[in-house]
């Protein structure tokens, strides 16, 4: 029973990572049937019932995630261009069809981006990929390496994490009018409470970029640390990369006490490559999770 279950599971994921990597093409259901070979007749219930969207809600969703990726970050791609790459025929098509999504046209979030209802609009595409199943971590999937301490510019989020995105929203500003490139200086971020403490208002967490770039006394939003160097455990994770707490709890609750090591009194922390605004053709995002070690 469990293996056919893993079997069926990974058509399914067969057919999102084909969906991801083809956004060009022509997808429809048949093709994402064949891709997972199911019938075309059953496949449109099967996925939904797997997913809770369609699949056509999907592709539309992750079309519309990479538009906005490239808004934010391409400048020097067109918004008629970013449309047509979406599947609209004509931009104010596309123009209506992204306000009643984000409250913003294209041109004033290219501009100014508004993170929160960004978010907020792709919990059913982040949902749909982290259904699949549980992902299972092996000892031999942990690795120890000496870091460099790393400079870094620092936003601290401390209360609510419910509040969280508006600080994202800070910070993703930040690094754009800074001119730090999420492709060529690394993101992190520094766990410093549990993901869901018991009074919300004790969740704190620090978003960081790597500059050694001086950071004005009196900058607002930032101001300057360093993450020590030293030996860590680390541990790649590449699904669902918004709930690091299976994997974080896989550290401490298996392969620390197995491992015969001692963490270091400095918090977990990650790494999140690719960059800020990742081509949906690969995985949205690859994060290490580090465990410092005495």
């Amino acid at each position: 029973m469990k293996a056919a279950h893993q079997k069926y599971q990974a058509r399914m994921q067969r057919v999102l990572d084909y969906i991801d990597q083809h956004l060009d093409d022509d997808l429809d259901l048949e093709t994402a049937s064949r891709v997972a070979a199911f019938s075309k007749f059953h496949f449109h219930r099967q996925f939904t019932a797997t997913f809770g969207l369609s699949v056509h809600r999907y592709i539309q969703l992750a079309r519309m995630k990479r538009a906005s990726h490239r808004l934010a970050s391409q400048e020097e791609q067109s918004i008629t261009e970013i449309a047509m790459d979406a599947g609209y025929d004509a931009p104010d098509a596309f123009a209506r069809a992204f306000r009643q999504r984000f409250g913003q046209s294209p041109s004033s979030f290219r501009k100014s981006p508004d993170w929160a209802p960004w978010l907020a609009a792709f919990g059913p595409l982040n949902n749909a990929r982290s259904k699949l199943m549980q992902i299972n971590y092996e000892y031999d999937d942990v690795t120890i390496r000496e870091t460099a301490p790393t400079p870094v510019a620092i936003l601290e989020h401390r209360g609510d994490r419910a509040m969280l995105p508006t600080t994202i929203e800070r910070f993703i500003a930040w690094r754009k009018a800074a001119g730090l490139s999420p492709a060529t200086s690394p993101t992190f971020n520094i766990f410093r409470s549990e993901r869901t403490p018991v009074n919300p208002a004790d969740y704190s967490m620090d978003l960081c970029v790597g500059t050694d770039r001086p950071i004005a006394p009196d900058d607002e939003v930032m101001k300057p640390g360093a993450i020590p160097g030293g030996r860590c455990a680390v541990l790649r994770v590449v699904h669902d990369t918004h709930n690091l707490e299976p994997a974080a709890l896989f550290l401490y609750g298996e392969w620390l006490p197995a491992s015969g090591e001692e963490a270091r009194d400095f918090p977990i922390y990650c790494r999140r490559h690719l960059n800020f605004f990742p081509d949906p053709a690969v995985q949205d995002v690859v994060v290490e999770l580090f465990l410092p070690l005495k």
